[in-house]
């Protein structure tokens, strides 16, 4: 098992740390989920993230970054961002909204959804070690090309496997995304699409992310009480 930051050998590639057991404590949560797609596939993963959230008691606004725009005036406890790769980088989009928020971003609890066609090619079970090593690698590296042209690192990150749309390509793109499947030994057959997400890896991960969420937000809820409490007590000793 690698020590890495970003594990080659499973299909979550992050670190992730408890902080601690759930508090029952009913206070407000706003998330803002925020992505950038080119076919709608990164789109459905927001989608997902943003439903299986409320079912958890979770407010969240779901948006999409395709036009520049200021973050809302409300108060997030946390952001979850999702953007597909082509061509061996993230949508330009979701980097231009992370170097417009990164200070923003890096004051609450974040998670980054990196959604690439080779995090497929990492997770198929055919294949070699030495090739999930690979795909993994090609994985990490699209993503540290992100964060270092951001200059921001989240608190969560995941790879998520991707889908091949081939019936809404147009013909250069679909011959394009011919020879990526093949190469990641991907289906190659034009006349349906595949969708490769795991999509109860992403339900475990957004449980996870959930967890997080609420662990931060209950520690600010309880510093913010104790100081209430501790105020007139340091007040009166030295009246």
């Amino acid at each position: 098992m690698s020590s890495s930051h970003f594990n080659p050998l499973g299909p979550a590639h992050f670190s992730f740390q408890e902080t601690g057991p759930k508090s029952t404590n009913q206070h407000a949560i706003h998330v803002g989920v925020f992505f950038a797609t080119r076919e709608g596939h990164t789109q459905r993963n927001a989608e997902r993230i943003a439903a299986e959230l409320r079912t958890q008691g979770i407010e969240v606004d779901l948006l999409a970054v395709r036009r520049p725009q200021p973050l809302p005036h409300r108060s997030y406890s946390a952001a979850v961002l999702a953007a597909s790769v082509h061509g061996g980088g993230h949508e330009h989009e979701m980097v231009r909204f992370v170097k417009e928020h990164r200070l923003e971003l890096e004051r609450i609890p974040t998670a980054f959804l990196s959604v690439t066609l080779s995090e497929a090619g990492a997770e198929m079970r055919e294949k070699s070690t030495a090739e999930h090593a690979q795909f993994a690698n090609d994985v990490d590296a699209m993503l540290r090309r992100f964060f270092h042209e951001t200059q921001w690192h989240p608190t969560m990150a995941k790879p998520v496997a991707g889908a091949l749309l081939y019936r809404h390509y147009n013909f250069f793109v679909r011959l394009i995304m011919k020879r990526i499947a093949k190469k990641v030994g991907a289906a190659t057959d034009t006349s349906r699409d595949y969708d490769y997400t795991d999509w109860v890896e992403l339900h475990k991960f957004v449980g996870d992310l959930a967890a997080e969420i609420r662990s931060v937000s209950d520690t600010l809820v309880a510093l913010t009480q104790h100081r209430q409490i501790s105020a007139p007590a340091r007040t009166e000793s030295h009246a």
